[in-house]
């Protein structure tokens, strides 16, 4: 009876491991069907994480990432919690993405506004602590507190989301804070078409300075603002132009990375 039980054992053994072979198989045929092999998973991962820690070009962008006819609409000197919403409603109405310059202190006090500018797709950019135009004439360390600190402010208020771009205040960059800005994942982001929607005037005049300069443009970025007064106008404007922008043809993007 022994010897029987251990060739029936032996048979029971063989016959167990074989049903766990085919079950291995085909749970692994399973898993590949649709999907990469762990290889090609692998070498995903390997790839993203390249892209992530890839450096980030110091020299100032203004082209867009979408190829053909296309503009990007960057807002500046929010998040305002009365101007802010009003310019996401249009944004959204157009199915406009943008890119929102953001002031430090005005990140931190509205962060709110900052989570609901990412939630409807938008990107975020550091636009300063005090938005001084001369900080272009002051010390390394001022310009550095100046882009470093806006951006922790900007960061923490979008709940960890990452800055992506830097905008000097008034066009006052310095080979010193490209350099900075890049270094810390952001983008040096400038401007082709300024709206002059800071300067008052009608809605009249801010459609006109827009139109008047796409046709001779040296590049797609446009220049509006959200904050830093009252932007009634420019909330208008943005209704005006959006869909006249559309009607020429012009699809929108983001400045390249």
């Amino acid at each position: 009876m022994a010897r029987r039980f251990g060739v029936e054992s032996g048979i029971i053994g063989v016959t167990a491991a074989a049903v766990v072979a085919v079950v291995v198989a085909g749970a692994l045929a399973f898993s590949n069907v649709g999907g990469p092999s762990k290889a090609e998973a692998e070498g995903v991962a390997s790839q993203k994480a390249k892209r992530a820690a890839a450096p980030v070009d110091s020299s100032i962008v203004h082209a867009s990432d979408r190829p053909g006819r296309s503009l990007n609409i960057t807002i500046d000197d929010g998040p305002d919690p009365v101007w802010t919403p009003k310019v996401l409603e249009v944004l959204k109405r157009y199915n406009v993405k943008a890119v929102f310059c953001m002031i430090g202190p005005q990140a931190e006090a509205h962060p709110d506004l900052v989570k609901k500018v990412l939630a409807a797709g938008h990107r975020l950019c550091d636009h300063t602590i005090s938005h001084n135009t001369g900080m272009g004439k002051k010390p390394e360390s001022y310009q550095s507190q100046q882009i470093l600190d806006a951006q922790k402010m900007i960061e923490k208020a979008a709940g960890g989301a990452k800055v992506e771009y830097y905008r000097a205040p008034g066009g006052a960059f310095t080979p010193y804070s490209r350099k900075l800005a890049a270094d810390h994942g952001m983008r040096p982001l400038g401007w082709n078409i300024d709206s002059k929607d800071f300067e008052g005037g009608t809605v009249e005049r801010i459609e006109s300075t827009v139109r008047g300069e796409l046709p001779n443009r040296t590049g797609p970025t446009v220049l509006f603002h959200d904050g830093g007064g009252d932007r009634s106008r420019t909330v208008d404007s943005l209704n005006r132009l959006l869909p006249w922008m559309q009607s020429q043809g012009f699809g929108f993007g983001f400045p390249k990375r």
